[in-house]
């Protein structure tokens, strides 16, 4: 029997076939879970609705993570398709392509606002929503970066949505715990996804990456794929609370001797 056999769930946020998300969805798929998956608009579901198909979802629909009524349909059709489900992905995050670039000094109030809805704040509407369908044992994971806890050039607004996504999942850990659902988040490094081409200097940030890793390289979408499917699994079951970093170390050293090295060259 295989590891997800038996499992039901939804991704929020897959876009395409070289992202974080999709990483996460073909662990599971492969583990045996039956996924529904969700797109931002028509432009959206001409990337995903391949992608849904060829993993046999029953559920393909539109959700804007920021409307409360686009939320609570899909959770309305989930129950309707599958009655019960076991877990939840959130790998949806945005910010104005300008608040990614220069100082975060400059972030204006319509950026902050709308890196903070759609990053953060939509954990919250998921995990309401999502309750009172989730089975016991059930799983919510949201995917975080290490600029969240420390400053990475040109992240800006984002990092500081990161923080409150961080913060908000272990609120949510404590909230949903006495129903025995579990709220997590996977810190995955550097990868080179389509959302991440986004950040300025992003090709620096990777060769960064690996000059600093105690691995010496940089993560794959299927190291944050498998630790995803763990997350999601019965194999988590008394893991809570928790920001697992997926980064091949980066997050542990403050500087690595060959970053030393190119310093005081």
């Amino acid at each position: 029997m295989k590891l997800m056999e038996g499992k039901r769930g939804v991704i929020f946020g897959v876009s395409n076939t070289h992202g974080i998300a999709y990483g996460i969805a073909k662990q599971l798929y492969d583990a045996g879970a039956e996924i529904a998956f969700t797109y931002a608009g028509e432009v959206m579901e001409k990337r995903v609705r391949p992608i849904a198909e060829g993993m046999n979802a029953k559920v393909i629909m539109s959700c804007d993570v920021t409307k409360e009524d686009e939320v609570k349909a899909v959770f309305t059709e989930l129950e309707k398709v599958y009655g019960k489900i076991d877990f939840v992905v959130h790998a949806v995050a945005f910010a104005q392509r300008e608040d990614l670039m220069g100082e975060f000094i400059n972030t204006s109030k319509e950026g902050w606002d709308i890196a903070m809805g759609v990053s953060s704040y939509s954990l919250v509407s998921l995990a309401r929503n999502a309750k009172p369908i989730m089975n016991e044992g059930g799983s919510i994971l949201a995917l975080t970066y290490l600029g969240g806890e420390k400053v990475v050039a040109n992240y800006n607004v984002m990092g500081v949505a990161k923080a409150a996504l961080e913060s908000s999942a272990r609120y949510l850990a404590e909230n949903l715990g006495k129903h025995g659902i579990r709220v997590n988040c996977i810190s995955a490094g550097a990868v080179k996804t389509l959302a991440a081409s986004g950040i300025g200097g992003f090709g620096k940030m990777l060769k960064a990456a690996v000059a600093k890793a105690p691995l010496k390289r940089n993560v794959t979408l299927e190291d944050v794929g498998k630790t995803g499917l763990y997350l999601l699994s019965d194999l988590s079951s008394g893991v809570t609370g928790e920001i697992i970093h997926v980064d091949c170390g980066c997050h542990c050293v403050y500087a690595s001797e060959e970053e030393m090295d190119l310093l005081t060259r």
